[in-house]
């Protein structure tokens, strides 16, 4: 796709954001339908699937706010000149083309779509059929605003394929694709990674722990778990286990404190068999899969560990590196966590939940990226460029 000015995509993101508040009524009417024909007992991947005014509402601030952040297009990394007289210089450039393969969510249509194309990609949306109707109002949308400047709708693409479609399309794509996004759980990211030709960033996998130290103050401890745990509990942010170290000088206390406070809100909680004897919990952990496993539900495990290495150690082991937290009052112990710990993002005394584009930041987010390359937490507009060499001479040669 040929490189747009600023003036123009601007202009775009304008008209979607009138798109938007002009067919609001359409799109949750649309949404209605996906909820009536909504099938199964997940209610994650079902709250996940509302669009109501609220919603729409936080789409045009999305978009908005991707709108007035600057160009990351063209902008100069490094400029040089070589003894030899080559003048060398390193700018953003666009990925070109990006496919992002999502489940259920609808808002994605337009947060995926705003930061790609503001960064002069092409997209591709692969949306999951639970939200059909939803995802063909909003790309109504998308190419209403891209026809009201004069572009090709071909900028923002809506792909129907089911899942054998899609398995051969990332196999044999019948057009240049550069990068694939697929947000959901780990089915759908390990279908992806088999199948893909090309690269593919892995986002939003939690499966988040929390290390209570001994001397962890618990006036902190509570809040920070009871947020991180249930005020979104389908948020890839959301926290799933609880290691309580086993040097606390009132275990037993803290251990019911935590637990109670937990399931207060409704949350299952699941304990080890060191740590459950001193819980209400009859319910055992029996499987050390349960360790790895991101629960997207109103559920909890609790575990023990010896020490701040054993924590590092498990977590490191199980948790899906995107967000872990440590509560301690001591900042040596904190820094060695929060160095030592391998995910996106590492929290002292702070909830998970803060693992945002919006709350870090970054804006409008595409992803949460979980991989090193190219860039790892929030996926804002500035992530979703690659770069360029540009070499000028005055004919020189290699020797």
């Amino acid at each position: 796709m040929k490189l747009l000015n600023e003036v123009t995509k601007n202009n775009v993101l304008q008209s979607m954001m009138d798109q938007l508040a002009q067919r609001k009524d359409n799109i949750i009417e649309a949404n209605k339908k996906d909820l009536n024909a909504f099938s199964g007992d997940d209610q994650a991947l079902y709250d996940r699937l509302i669009v109501d005014s609220n919603k729409v509402d936080d789409m045009i601030r999305a978009v908005r706010e991707v709108k007035d952040q600057p160009d990351p297009v063209g902008k100069v990394i490094t400029d040089d000149t070589l003894d030899n007289g080559l003048k060398i210089t390193n700018k953003t450039a666009p990925f070109g083309t990006i496919m992002i393969i999502y489940e259920s969510r609808p808002d994605v249509t337009i947060e995926a779509a705003v930061l790609a194309f503001k960064a002069n990609n092409k997209i591709l949306l692969k949306g999951g059929k639970e939200a059909h109707e939803s995802n063909e109002e909003l790309v109504k949308c998308w190419h209403q605003a891209l026809k009201d400047n004069g572009l090709s709708t071909d900028w923002i693409q809506y792909l129907k394929m089911d899942r054998a479609a899609t398995q051969e399309f990332l196999r044999n794509p019948d057009q240049p694709l550069d990068l694939i996004v697929p947000r959901g759980g780990e089915r759908l990211i390990e279908f992806v990674k088999q199948h893909a030709k090309c690269a593919v960033l892995v986002s939003g996998r939690g499966n988040n722990f929390a290390y209570v130290a001994p001397d962890a103050d618990i006036e902190k401890v509570i809040p920070v778990l009871v947020n991180a745990k249930t005020d979104k509990i389908s948020g890839c942010n959301a926290l799933d286990k609880i290691y309580i170290d086993a040097n606390h000088p009132d275990l037993k206390a803290v251990s019911r404190k935590i637990e109670k406070a937990l399931t207060d809100k409704k949350v299952e909680i699941v304990a080890s068999q060191e740590v459950i004897g001193h819980l209400e919990t009859t319910q055992l952990i029996e499987n050390e899969s349960v360790w790895f496993e991101e629960f997207l539900a109103k559920k909890a495990a609790i575990g023990m560990v010896d020490g701040l290495d054993d924590a590092i150690d498990h977590i490191n082991k199980y948790s899906g590196g995107h967000s872990n937290i440590i509560l301690t009052e001591n900042l040596d112990d904190a820094g060695v966590f929060m160095e030592q710990v391998d995910s996106a993002a590492v929290y002292h005394n702070a909830s998970t939940r803060f693992t945002d584009g919006g709350q870090m930041g970054v804006g409008a987010e595409l992803a949460i990226s979980t991989d090193k390359l190219h860039h790892r937490g929030p996926l804002g507009l500035k992530q979703l460029v690659t770069n360029k060499y540009y070499v000028s001479g005055t004919g020189q040669i290699r020797e």
